[in-house]
């Protein structure tokens, strides 16, 4: 049995406010606080239920959502005409359009299904949110920026976007369908991961994160239940309802996240920049290493007090490399954290634990895992919490929000361009 190791980084990290404050602070945007997810622990141990075929009341429900969909856009259309919703058929994209097969998660708002297109019988995710309970929680800007983000970000371990569209009672994104499972639901069977194996998936982690950081854009909630592994075992960053586009050295002051991996200066209210993405992946990297976030606490006002106050103790077993890269991510202090410099990710791919990645060969998809999921199939569901997947693929009806709301997102409408889904394919591999 190892004993941890309790730093105290007081040196770094700067001084600490006193008393320390974990009131919150009231800010211009409306507070987001997400609980831990259940899902990242995986399918239970019975016999998965089929549900085959659909449902007399789901085609009732699907003809009801096209017909609202038609209306929409008909009332819509001066407003979308500089964003036509155009399929394979040349006709516009809508609910009808897909074959709802399972249920393979459920937020705030509404449910994701995995679908299939009916023209192109390609496989994929289709996340639903109901336009009222966004309305009324104040949400809208952040479902706006989610599908605005997503449509600028082309990534080879970021979630694509292929289409989004809206009817007059919900919004609609139709993603990749990634069914490697959570990172960590690998994690829980496992309990921790190899240096080995936690440097490629925290690499990938990186680069991802890097690239949204150089497009102006903070995910703010990286956390295990939004990291996802696909049949071959690389890393997907997905769910960007809280990410928000920034100016280079700007600060926001919205509390959002998942309190076990936000950054201090989140919590203080001090501002935040991209700065508390670095933090994230820091507890991320700890979770991976060590098995568990290394603040934990059921109260929520007590878990803000440790993650401000405490010390990090890491363990002996740790090699050197990981201790100092730890040490850099977990910086109090976000102008002392490591990728805050003038050199930015770049400090932390350069650091000395990362050393044996070839970045080009990372980003080209390259360097295998040494972990591969059970995946039987681009239509697999194994690695979904059964939970979920035992649910009737139902669209359910929803109310419309209210009169004021209705044109509130006008242009909602994308089609990826399909030159680039098969871009990284061709990524070329530069093995200096």
């Amino acid at each position: 049995m190892y004993e941890p190791v309790e730093f105290d980084f007081s040196d770094v990290f700067g001084p600490l406010p006193s008393p320390i404050s974990t009131e919150l602070v009231p800010c211009a945007e409306p507070e987001i606080l997400c609980s831990r997810s259940h899902s990242l622990v995986g399918p239970l141990t019975g016999g998965l239920h089929s549900l085959d075929g659909i449902c007399v009341k789901q085609q009732q429900l699907v003809l009801r959502e096209e017909k609202e969909f038609s209306c929409s856009v008909m009332a819509n259309d001066g407003a979308d005409s500089d964003n036509t919703e155009t399929l394979v058929s040349g006709t516009r994209v809508g609910p009808a359009d897909f074959t709802l097969l399972k249920v393979v998660g459920q937020g705030a708002f509404g449910k994701v299904f995995q679908v299939q297109h009916i023209y192109t019988k390609e496989i994929l995710a289709m996340k639903v949110m109901r336009k009222e309970e966004i309305m009324e929680k104040n949400q809208g800007d952040y479902m706006k920026a989610e599908r605005n983000i997503l449509t600028k970000i082309i990534h080879p371990f970021i979630v694509q976007l292929r289409y989004s569209f809206q009817t007059k009672s919900k919004l609609y994104l139709i993603l990749d369908f990634i069914n490697g499972g959570h990172l960590f639901f690998q994690l829980y069977r496992q309990g921790t991961f190899s240096e080995d194996l936690a440097r490629v998936y925290t690499a990938e982690i990186v680069s991802a994160v890097s690239h949204l950081h150089n497009n102006g854009i903070i995910h703010r909630d990286l956390k295990p239940e939004n990291i996802l592994l696909d049949a071959e075992g690389h890393v997907k960053l997905t769910d960007f309802g809280l990410a928000k586009e920034v100016e280079e050295y700007a600060q926001t002051n919205s509390l959002c996240g998942t309190v076990e991996y936000m950054a201090p200066e989140i919590l203080l209210a001090k501002g935040h920049g991209k700065a508390a993405d670095w933090w994230s992946i820091g507890i991320l990297l700890y979770e991976m290493l060590i098995g568990q976030p290394p603040f934990t606490q059921r109260n929520r006002q007590k878990l803000q007090e440790k993650i401000v106050k405490d010390r990090i103790k890491l363990p002996h077993y740790l090699s050197s490399e990981a201790h100092s890269l730890l040490k850099g991510l977990l910086q109090k202090d976000p102008i002392k954290r490591l990728g805050s410099g003038t050199n930015r990710s770049d400090e932390i791919k350069q650091h000395k634990w990362f050393k044996c990645i070839n970045w080009n060969k990372l980003e080209a998809r390259a360097i295998q895992p040494k972990f591969r999921p059970e995946v039987n199939g681009i239509d697999c569901i194994a690695n979904f919490d059964e939970k979920w997947t035992i649910l009737p693929a139902q669209d359910s009806p929803a109310s419309t929000p209210k009169a004021d709301d209705v044109g509130f997102f006008t242009g909602y409408t994308y089609v990826a361009p399909n030159t680039w889904l098969g871009l990284f394919e061709e990524a070329n591999i530069n093995d200096t």
